[in-house]
Formats: structure tokens, sequence, C-alpha cells
């Protein structure tokens, strides 16, 4: 009995000790993985963190990247894949969670740069109001994929088509990275800082 204890004990260590055993990071009782696959490339997690409104903690964020970037403007710049990844942490009805992506735009971009963004940005509510509702545990990502643009996937399933431009990727992370983030204690986050 003691010898089975042993071999287990040994054979976990090494698994955890592989190169290609996972650890992951614990959000608000949501697991992110160190790392990533979208595409055809393997991304690092930049950092994780929680969205909180009021006494409520709405959703548990992480963003991927192929190197780990300390600033915004070094993670908006990087070349090659990205994935914001969101779990829900209540029921979000479809319309908020549209309604807050949008105005997350309109606060970090001026008059022009929205109407290039508007025609994307419609369509992705659009495909985001079709949810009607993102139960609590739902898992959101929107990938940028490199040559054919940002994808959207609910509970692992691509909804709606994919946007082209990488502008309104950065647009989009920029909601949470921007000069006006949605909470900076969130950007803190997901940049890797220490709150």
């Amino acid at each position: 009995m003691r010898r089975i204890a042993l071999l287990s004990f040994t054979v976990a260590l090494l698994l955890a000790a592989a190169p290609w055993a996972s650890a992951a990071i614990e959000v608000a009782g949501v697991a992110f993985a160190d790392q990533a696959r979208v595409g055809d490339s393997e991304l690092r997690l930049n950092g994780a963190g929680v969205r909180a409104k009021f006494i409520f903690k709405v959703y548990a964020m992480g963003i991927y990247v192929a190197q780990k970037q300390g600033s915004a403007a070094e993670l908006l710049a990087a070349k090659g894949a990205k994935r914001i990844q969101i779990v829900c942490l209540l029921d979000l009805p479809g319309e908020d969670f549209a309604k807050a992506l949008i105005a997350g735009i309109e606060k970090n971009y001026s008059g022009a740069q929205l109407e290039q963004l508007k025609a994307r940005s419609d369509a992705l509510q659009q495909t985001i109001l079709a949810l009607k509702l993102a139960p609590k545990g739902s898992l959101i990502q929107l990938d940028w994929l490199p040559g054919i643009g940002t994808r959207l996937l609910f509970n692992g399933d691509k909804r709606g088509e994919d946007y082209p431009g990488e502008d309104f990727y950065q647009a989009l992370l920029n909601i949470w990275l921007g000069e006006h983030p949605a909470a900076q204690d969130l950007k803190d986050a997901l940049l890797g800082k220490k709150g």
C-alpha cells in the first residue's frame, strides 16, 4: 500500500514537471489555463481578472497573446493571434452584454473612428443579441485570427461571421485596455499587475 502511494506521488510530481503541463490561474473560482491554442498559434495567458459592478461579480476574463506584455500599448501592438476569454459569473442577458461592448468602444474612440467600426460593431451586436442569454458559467471567446478576422465563439461554437480588420479587434481590446477601460483594476490584472 505504501509503495503504491509513493508511486502515485512520484507520477504526480513528474506530470507536474512535464513541459506540456498547463498550470492555471484561478480568478473568482474560474481556472484560466496558462496556454491556449488559437488557429495554428500557441498563446500564453497575459493576465486575468474579474469585472465587478456594484457588489456583483459579472464575469472573469483573461487575455492570451503570443508573448506576455506588460503594457496596454505593447499588447495592442503585438503581432499574431490573440484571445479574449470571458466566463460569466452570473446570468448575463445578451442585450446587456452587447450594450456594454458598444459603450466600451464608444468610450475610447472618436466620431470618425467609430464610423469606421460601425458596420462591424453593429454586426457583432446583432450576433450577441441573438444569443438572448449567456447563463452563469458560459464561455465567450473573441479570437483574433490573422488573415481571417475577429471570431466570436460561444461555449466553443462559432457564432456569426468573422469580422475583418485588426482595427476592430483592437477596438474590442480597448474596452478593457484603453485610456477609459471598463475597470482600472481589471485592466491592471489583464496586464499581469498585482493589485
